[in-house]
């Protein structure tokens, strides 16, 4: 059995508690703080594979909880630097690669791609890029088409099974689960008091609306959020800041509304 958390923090990363240019969360540092004084527990939730998230869960200081990983695809158990098995990711491929050739030109993967053009798609090292071809599960990648016709590609992927989320910046594919999905199966292990999930992206609104509280951090390179389920209430805010430091600013404006701070272990 897993000891019942005061709170737990669902929070996504690129654009979240990562900058976007920078992928810097040291301005999150006082946030961070006061969720391990409190006892909180720290989900991190990404389309980024278990091996850069295992890298960052261990930098972070919350390799006790697990993570959601690629998008919801897979979990990360606590303690644990990466999923070893890649049958699903390649069996995903290979629907990939099965699709009519004007539909499948037009959609570049990270598995299409050597580790230098993936750091130039996203602005990480090399090894940071080696890191994220490393995929167990799904499938992030540029869509350089019309809307038209990625409307017709994810048709045909889901004509097979398999689903396509907008992020912040890939479309990711994966036979199913997404960041609500995991939020869901977490909480239902964990049963914590209280839950707070924050995100930017199109891809963290399910996950924003399964939890109890939702942050929309602004991302001045994409879309805004339109209104959430729960904005009119209070349950979901929008912070003032974006990436860490709308997400420190958020977090300790929580944990004082909830009467953690004061508190602590509860």
């Amino acid at each position: 059995m897993h000891a019942t958390p005061p709170l737990m923090v669902f929070s996504d990363l690129d654009g979240t508690l990562l900058d976007h240019e920078t992928y810097d969360w040291s301005p999150a540092s006082e946030a961070l703080a006061a969720l391990k004084t409190c006892g909180a527990g720290l989900v991190l939730a990404s389309s980024k594979t278990s091996v850069e998230i295992g890298g960052l869960r261990g930098e972070l200081g919350v390799s006790d909880w697990p993570a959601i990983v690629e998008n919801g695809a897979g979990i990360l158990p606590p303690h644990t630097r990466e999923v070893a098995d890649r049958s699903r990711y390649m069996a995903l491929r290979e629907v990939l690669d099965g699709l009519p050739e004007e539909l499948r030109a037009p959609f570049t993967g990270f598995g299409d791609a050597t580790a230098e053009e993936v750091a130039s798609m996203t602005g990480l090292s090399r090894d940071g890029a080696t890191a994220a071809k490393l995929r167990a599960f799904s499938e992030p990648g540029l869509w350089e088409g019309s809307e038209d016709r990625k409307a017709d590609f994810i048709e045909a992927l889901k004509a097979k099974g398999v689903t396509a989320q907008q992020g912040g910046r890939f479309l990711t594919l994966s036979f199913g689960q997404n960041k609500a999905d995991r939020v869901k199966d977490l909480m239902s292990a964990y049963r914590p008091a209280h839950t707070v999930a924050l995100g930017d992206a199109p891809n963290d609104a399910e996950m924003l609306e399964t939890a109890e509280f939702g942050v929309i951090i602004p991302n001045p390179h994409g879309k805004t959020l339109a209104p959430l389920l729960g904005e009119e209430t209070g349950r979901i805010i929008r912070a003032t800041a974006p990436g860490p430091s709308g997400w420190n600013s958020a977090i300790l404006e929580l944990v004082s509304r909830l009467g953690l701070a004061q508190n602590g272990k509860q």
